[in-house]
């Protein structure tokens, strides 16, 4: 009996093997499935179940290695050998790779297809047995429920153990040539239409597809984009059947995200007057979420919200919102919108902070571009990025010796503001703005700058100064905004707004410095950061009365309402008694044009004025003084200067009559300021000129004679002979003048050139010249600058000073600073650790002074 049941094994066996071989095998024979059935059934009795199966699966697996797993590996071999360059030709192809991918998957899913008729064939077999030994209440082996899963599993081994490394990039070229194609459609298409963007797409329920898209045929656009998305759907299902699910939706999603970032290039660009966020937003859904719920549709991956699985929802799509086109989006097109979304804000924002330096530099008009870098922050939370990104770009391009202290200002000016706009608690801009105050304070023109932007608004540069950078608009605003601030900060409030308060509070961001409290955060006063690089107001403050003393002793029409609008700004800032003085000199001006009119009313109508005018050849409507209060304007340059006599007598004249009228007060003339308006008449021509008084009493001195040496020139005159050649160059430039060597070859000789024609071509200047002069003059200062008026207080201190360090060896700055205010009491020393630290780098320029190591000693 035993070698009859062996022999029966055997033969059953054997029949199954050729029976395995006419199913699997190349001709292929499904007709074998009656006759496998009962020898399958006598394998499964005699427990050989999972050796049927195993053998089965081992045969197909074999098969479909060397037919179909081969060839489609082959259709792809020309891209895999190729070298990179010829690779880019492929790309290039119009109907690459999407000709091979078409082809390779209709051949491999032919076979696959055929394969799982055959294990149908033997799982029908199984089935049969299972029931009828269950039937018998026989033991039996569950073999046929886990022969499909057991085969899927093995054709996605067999693939992926044989991929070719270069197949992933194939997929990826494929998605991204697809979905740029249909790009293209779309931009093709009304854009202004949604719903006729929508169509392209076909409609949002999954009847469309299955009746083909049931679109006017009129409607080419649709039609063919409706046929390329189920081309796309086709060949993502065919790998999904074949194990590649996971490689092909990151193919197509890096694709998505591949098409989405360019689209964000495209629109944003280098235009920053334009706000590009909502553009983009509104192209993901147009473009990529239609597309993606297409897709999803057409692979059965859609939700319905009203199935019985709304239960096992996750709470992100709790309450989905509703998209133009789709309705109610699924859970899975919801999670692609939001990490869609996510990408163009974090590719938006990188490419705006890359350009940051650049939309500051066209601040305000690049306000649309930093709104839109406010939105992507608040969406990505990535400050960090944008100030580590910002310094770094003000190291390398600004904070640099090339760059002008000006351009510096403006541009930091223009950073407040923008980053103001991003961030109103200041805490990025405290991280941004450090080096950029830093570097300034190392400039010894950054105070002088500030304040040329708080008198002329632009820094001196009105060629290249922006609106938004003009500090006096500035200032007014804060001065508008000032009194509801205060308001709002001291005001008590009732109980609700206060709960409301504390309701909205949000703590600071964790780049915040916690050094400085809150409330220092709430007000980003553009000034006050501007005193924070000087370090200290009394600074500014005496710069600003230089520059409006140089600036009021320059007006021959005494219009100074602009410079009160920005006094009145400046009080509110820095107090009125910090600007008392300053208040002092515009009131000057004001009373000099009124005692000016009284002055010269009284001239006119005394008796004798009319004789005495035609004496002194000048008539007193002419002159108009500038009246100053010595005590409070800051030291005046002066300057020996001898005026021609009726000039003389015209400046008597006036100061007597002062005299007369403000007893018991004098003038005393500063001759050597002002400016004279003169009308040359020659023979041939009259010219017109606007000159200082020095230029206008050499001049007027060739009235007597046509020629002077310069010694001669210079005596009469009374200044220096050096002083005279630099000052007269200004009228040999205009061709008033021409020079020659004198008897000496220090002496020159100055004649007055009364017809072109005797001018030497040499001697005329072109127009750069003649600009050169004017700036020349213009740069000597009539007023001592700030650093003048420190070095001159600071001497009385030079003595103390010597003797402390006599005594003591060396000391540090803080040791001489604190030592000077305990002991110094005749003059009190008032002086800041700054001003202190200046005048002790100017004694150790003058040698008396060294310092080592931070300690300062005397110079042996």
């Amino acid at each position: 009996m035993q070698l009859d049941d062996s022999d029966g094994a055997l033969g059953s066996w054997a029949r199954f093997c050729a029976l395995s071989g006419e199913l699997v095998g190349g001709a292929g024979d499904l007709s074998v499935g009656p006759r496998l059935a009962p020898v399958v059934a006598d394998l499964c009795a005699r427990g050989l179940a999972t050796l049927v199966r195993d053998y089965f699966l081992h045969n197909l697996e074999e098969a479909f290695r060397n037919n179909a797993v081969k060839m489609f590996w082959q259709k792809f071999h020309p891209y895999s050998s190729s070298s990179a360059v010829e690779r880019i030709r492929f790309c290039v192809q119009e109907s690459w790779p999407e000709d091979v991918l078409s082809a390779a998957l209709e051949d491999i899913c032919l076979e696959k297809s055929y394969q799982e008729k055959c294990v149908l064939v033997l799982a029908h077999a199984l089935q049969s047995y299972e029931e009828k030994a269950q039937n018998r209440k026989l033991k039996a082996v569950e073999c046929s429920s886990s022969l499909m899963p057991r085969y899927q599993l093995m054709v996605s081994s067999v693939l992926l153990t044989t991929l070719p490394l270069s197949f992933p990039e194939i997929l990826n070229v494929y998605f991204k040539k697809k979905l740029e194609e249909l790009n293209t459609m779309v931009d093709a298409s009304d854009e202004n239409d949604q719903l006729a963007s929508h169509a392209l797409f076909g409609r949002s329920n999954v009847s469309a597809w299955d009746s083909k898209m049931d679109i006017d045929s009129q409607e080419t656009v649709i039609s063919e984009s409706c046929t390329l998305v189920k081309n796309i759907g086709k060949v993502v299902r065919d790998f999904r059947c074949l194990g590649f699910t996971s490689m092909t939706e990151d193919s197509y999603s890096s694709a998505i995200i591949w098409l989405l970032k360019s689209k964000v290039y495209e629109l944003a660009g280098d235009d920053y007057r334009i706000p590009v966020l909502g553009s983009v937003k509104k192209w993901i859904q147009v473009v990529p979420l239609q597309f993606l719920h297409a897709l999803l549709t057409y692979l059965g991956d859609s939700v319905d919200y009203d199935s019985g699985l709304s239960g096992l929802k996750s709470p992100l799509a709790s309450r989905p919102s509703s998209f133009p086109g789709i309705g109610v989006p699924s859970e899975a097109l919801l999670r692609w919108h939001m990490r869609l979304e996510y990408f163009a804000y974090e590719t938006l924002q990188d490419l705006r902070i890359g350009k940051l330096f650049e939309i500051i530099v066209d601040y305000p008009e690049s306000s649309p571009a930093i709104e839109d870098l406010k939105q992507c922050l608040e969406y990505t939370g990535q400050h960090s990025k944008l100030v580590d990104s910002f310094i770094s770009s003000l190291r390398y391009r600004l904070l640099t010796a090339g760059a002008s202290t000006n351009d510096i200002l403006h541009q930091y000016v223009s950073t407040i503001k923008a980053l103001r706009s991003i961030d109103p608690t200041g805490v990025f801009l405290e991280a941004v703005g450090e080096p950029i105050r830093d570097y300034l304070r190392g400039r010894k023109d950054t105070i002088k700058c500030i304040v040329t932007m708080l008198t002329d608004g632009f820094g001196g540069n009105t060629s290249g100064g922006n609106a938004g950078d003009n500090l006096l608009e500035e200032l007014n605003r804060d001065a508008e905004n000032q009194e509801n601030a205060d308001y709002d900060d001291h005001t008590n409030i009732d109980e609700k707004q206060a709960w409301l308060n504390s309701e909205s509070w949000e703590p600071d961001p964790v780049e915040a410095d916690p050094l400085k409290g809150s409330r220092s955060r709430r007000k980003i006063d553009i000034l006050g950061l501007m005193v924070s690089i000087i370090g200290s107001k009394d600074q500014l403050v005496n710069e600003y009365r230089v520059m409006l003393a140089e600036k009021l002793l320059s007006k021959s029409d005494f219009d100074i309402d602009s410079d009160i609008r920005t006094l009145e700004l400046l009080k509110i800032h820095f107090g009125e008694s910090s600007m008392q003085k300053c208040e002092i000199m515009l009131n000057d001006l004001i009373d000099s044009k009124r005692t000016n009119s009284n002055i010269k009313t009284s001239l006119l109508n005394a008796p004798g004025t009319v004789a005495g005018q035609e004496e002194a050849e000048i008539s007193h409507d002419v002159l108009d003084a500038t009246i100053i209060s010595s005590n409070f304007w800051p030291p005046i340059q002066t300057e020996d200067l001898a005026v021609p006599a009726s000039v003389d007598k015209l400046l008597s004249d006036f100061a007597q009559r002062f005299h007369q009228i403000k007893t018991p007060r004098k003038l005393l003339w500063k001759k050597n300021l002002g400016t004279v308006k003169l009308e040359l008449q020659f023979e041939d021509r009259s010219m017109q000129f606007t000159v200082v008084p020095v230029q206008a009493a050499i001049i007027m001195r060739f009235q007597e004679k046509p020629s002077w040496t310069s010694k001669a020139l210079a005596t009469e005159i009374g200044i220096p002979v050096d002083s005279l050649n630099r000052r007269i160059g200004f009228w040999t430039s205009k061709g008033v003048l021409t020079e020659s060597v004198g008897p000496d070859a220090d002496d020159h000789i100055f004649t007055i050139v009364d017809s072109m024609s005797d001018v030497n071509k040499n001697s005329i200047v072109n127009e750069s010249c003649e600009a050169f002069q004017m700036n020349e003059d213009e740069g000597e200062s009539s007023v001592a600058s700030v650093e003048e008026q420190l070095k001159k207080e600071m001497t009385v201190y030079e003595k103390f000073i010597i003797g402390m360090l006599t005594n003591f060896g060396n000391m540090t700055l803080d040791k001489i600073h604190n030592t000077l205010k305990m002991f110094c009491a005749e003059p009190s020393y008032d002086k800041s650790l700054q001003q202190l630290q200046s005048f002790l780098s100017g004694l150790v320029s003058d040698e008396k002074l060294e310092m080592r190591d931070g300690l300062y000693l005397l110079k042996k």
